[in-house]
């Protein structure tokens, strides 16, 4: 049995993508460890004396729909007031004994596959500072960010698959030193490879930012991290930038990367790529 909770503030005005991003992210943790949800609960921190209460509404309808659409059943939840909308699950799923994957099982000589691009942390900035439409990121972000990640991770099942985990709050390279610390090894990551989502990498050279960059770059910065290209400022904060409901790590033998890739890319998320691999090296990452 898989218990995980997870809740964020609103990522976007829209109460119903954000019911469904939300929800997405929250399930996500289910699939990462080649599990199944089977129920989730709404945990909901909603301010009812200033926001009218069909914003609410359109927040569970959207979480609903996306716990429907994993399969799973919502079984009820807690709701509290507070000051600030917040919405997410406690989702509870199932996998195998045998057969739970973790971020720590990579070996030397797998690829790594990403599932979903980066920089979803500064577009939403970027779009409550003013500096980006809604509608851009509506077009463009907002429906890989709802996307679920049962697909990719049951295509990922069907081949050795030795680590996973998907990304969010650490920006990409925060979650890949705790691979490379789980698996004893180092990451080698071509910056080059990563998917980057339209008008991520412009918001940084415009200034906007997040809460979190500079934390996550310390928390890196402890670590053995080796800059082996040159990279612009801009360019640089991508590596820091905190997802919402990022995508899967995958880590498999590098013979089996490309047809995963092509079974992944089939079931409709087109921006996976292979992003880098694991070398029998000191413990850390290297950005090429």
């Amino acid at each position: 049995m898989i218990n995980t909770v997870d809740f964020i503030t609103p990522p976007v005005d829209d109460p119903y993508w954000f019911g469904q991003i939300s929800a997405a992210n929250s399930i996500s943790d289910v699939y990462s460890m080649g599990g199944r949800p089977l129920t989730a609960l709404n945990v909901v921190m909603f301010p009812s004396k200033h926001l009218d209460m069909g914003f609410l509404k359109d927040i569970l309808r959207g979480g609903h729909d996306k716990v429907v659409e994993a399969g799973a059943c919502l079984v009820g939840g807690h709701t509290v007031d507070d000051e600030e909308p917040k919405y997410g699950l406690c989702v509870n799923g199932v996998v195998h004994p045998e057969k739970i994957i973790t971020n720590a099982g990579s070996r030397h000589g797998d690829g790594l596959i990403l599932t979903k691009p980066l920089g979803s942390g500064v577009l939403f900035n970027a779009v409550r500072s003013g500096k980006l439409p809604f509608r851009e990121l509506e077009r463009d972000t907002l429906p890989s960010l709802a996307a679920l990640n049962s697909l990719s991770m049951e295509a990922a099942l069907k081949y050795d698959l030795h680590a996973c985990t998907d990304i969010t709050g650490f920006g990409i390279l925060g979650h890949l030193i705790e691979v490379a610390h789980g698996s004893d090894a180092r990451v080698v990551v071509k910056y080059t490879d990563l998917p980057i989502y339209p008008a991520a990498l412009e918001m940084y050279k415009k200034g906007e930012t997040t809460g979190s960059n500079k934390a996550n770059r310390e928390m890196v910065s402890k670590h053995r991290l080796t800059m082996e290209t040159a990279l612009s400022d801009a360019e640089e904060e991508l590596l820091y930038d905190p997802q919402t409901s990022g995508g899967l790590l995958l880590s498999l033998p590098a013979s089996q990367v490309d047809a995963l890739l092509a079974d992944i890319n089939e079931t409709g998320m087109a921006s996976a790529v292979r992003i880098g691999e694991i070398v029998d090296e000191p413990v850390g990452i290297t950005v090429v």
